[in-house]
């Protein structure tokens, strides 16, 4: 039996996009289920745009997402010899030939057949001219077998192709000697021994002329696999621009790996009706059969509902090591791991679809001198909420406890003592009062998190605040 063998092959051009990243997901998942071959090849031709940065940016976030590779990376400008070779050996059989043709002829050919209702496909005028190297600037073309039928059966989208007149001699040579794009990567998915090409349907319309090399090579294609695009929540095209599009920003925006690597696996692939999968049962699962055909929608709430899950699942020691660098950000300094700490952390689990929004939730924590948010000053730190917050005070700093029994006691005799107030009376103006904000966890978890000196310091500036605005009212 023959094992399988997939591949990755990315352009280092900038980020991982989460297209490349979920087709890496799916040739990974593949191939471990089926107990195969996973190689990466890093298709970096494209001299002027490709970066050993952006080549290692995608390398992180294939290991950020836990995404590992058994062969490679092996670099396709590193074979440039071989697909020399590759195209000297065509001209020599026949099989290619080289042309003249200059762009402005080729499109005032190609627009002259389109008018006169053609397909305007390249019309063969350099196909029987017998041009030697010495012949001038040229491009090689392959001499595709008009005849042929360049059909395939693929994986997903089923019984696809079209026949070999209606693609026409494509080029596999540019006039700089650099081969182009197809020729490329066919001789490397040959000489790698790929049997299983998954990419995404945008190469779906590639694949004729590609088999047409084939063809040429005398060679077995591998069997295809185009599995659909990633499109916006609208259905419309994802927009680098408009879109959360790279695997470093959902990183740097604080989604966890295992999280990022659920929400990819979910587009455009199914397994009953479940949601949640590990990384394990992803493996376990993942077939090309319930690929669907239609745009897959990258829905953000699912990754947030993801996130969240996971976030929920964590241990104190995992979760504090992923957010550890978001805390240092909020703080302004290392923060370093305490009861405190693990408590709000905790505290702020469900309240958190990731982990900058946790950070930023922890910050009455993480700082010393809070802002308190001007709306919610207006709102809650009002003259009425006066006698109460002084009742409060009074009998928190007459307490030798600060647990949260003692904390719902003085609030509850303060409640009693102002005529049976509503808890909420009192501990929205707290809450406003030691997190700056109208939202946080449980009133007495707050401030059990926050400490009986820095809650005292802060209720007694809230304090003042009111009473500098009752005295200019």
């Amino acid at each position: 039996m023959t094992t399988i063998r997939t591949r990755f092959a990315p352009s280092p051009t900038g980020f991982l996009h989460i297209g490349g990243a979920r087709t890496a997901l799916f040739n990974w998942a593949l191939t471990r289920r089926l107990g195969g071959e996973f190689v990466l090849r890093i298709e970096d031709t494209d001299l002027e745009r490709s970066t050993r940065e952006s080549e290692e940016a995608v390398l992180d976030g294939l290991r950020w997402l836990g995404i590992d590779w058994d062969e490679g990376p092996h670099r396709q400008t590193e074979r440039a010899g071989r697909h020399a070779e590759v195209v000297e050996g065509f001209l020599e059989s026949g099989a290619a030939y080289r042309c003249l043709c200059t762009k402005d002829e080729l499109e005032e050919r190609r627009e002259a057949e389109l008018a006169a209702g053609g397909k305007g496909i390249y019309d063969g005028h350099c196909r029987e001219l017998e041009l030697g190297p010495d012949c001038g600037t040229h491009v090689v073309r392959l001499r595709v077998d008009r005849d042929a039928s360049l059909q395939w059966d693929d994986l997903v989208f089923g019984p696809s192709g079209q026949d070999a007149s209606e693609i026409g001699d494509g080029i596999i040579r540019r006039s700089d000697g650099s081969p182009l794009y197809h020729l490329a990567v066919v001789v490397d998915d040959l000489d790698m021994g790929i049997t299983h090409v998954v990419r995404g349907a945008d190469h779906h319309s590639n694949t004729p002329f590609q088999l047409a090399l084939y063809r040429a090579l005398r060679a077995t294609p591998p069997i295809f696999a185009h599995v659909p695009l990633i499109v916006a929540e609208s259905g419309r095209k994802l927009s680098k621009r408009k879109d959360p599009v790279s695997i470093q920003q959902f990183k740097a925006d604080g989604y966890l790996p295992e999280a990022m690597l659920n929400w990819l696996v979910r587009l455009g692939w199914s397994h009953g009706d479940q949601e949640i999968f590990s990384a394990a049962e992803i493996v376990e699962h993942f077939d090309l059969e319930h690929v669907g055909r239609s745009g897959a929608q990258a829905d953000l709430a699912k990754l947030d509902f993801l996130c969240q899950h996971y976030l929920k699942e964590r241990s104190s020691d995992s979760l504090f090591e992923a957010a550890s660098p978001f805390l240092d950000t909020v703080a302004g300094r290392p923060v370093e791991r305490d009861a405190s700490i693990d408590l709000v952390l905790d505290l702020l689990r469900e309240r958190s679809t990731q982990l900058v929004e946790m950070a930023q939730k922890a910050r009455f924590v993480l700082i010393d001198e809070i802002e308190i948010e001007a709306g919610a000053a207006k709102k809650h730190l009002r003259p009425v909420a006066l006698a109460p917050l002084e009742a409060l005070v009074e009998s928190l700093v007459a307490s030798g406890e600060w647990t949260r029994e003692s904390l719902e006691r003085a609030f509850e005799e303060t409640c009693k003592a102002h005529g049976d107030l509503k808890l909420g009376k009192l501990a929205q103006p707290v809450r406003v009062a030691v997190t700056g904000t109208g939202a946080s966890p449980g009133i007495y978890e707050t401030l059990e998190v926050v400490g009986r000196d820095r809650t005292l310091d802060r209720l007694h500036k809230a304090l003042a605040l009111i009473r500098a605005r009752a005295a200019e009212a």
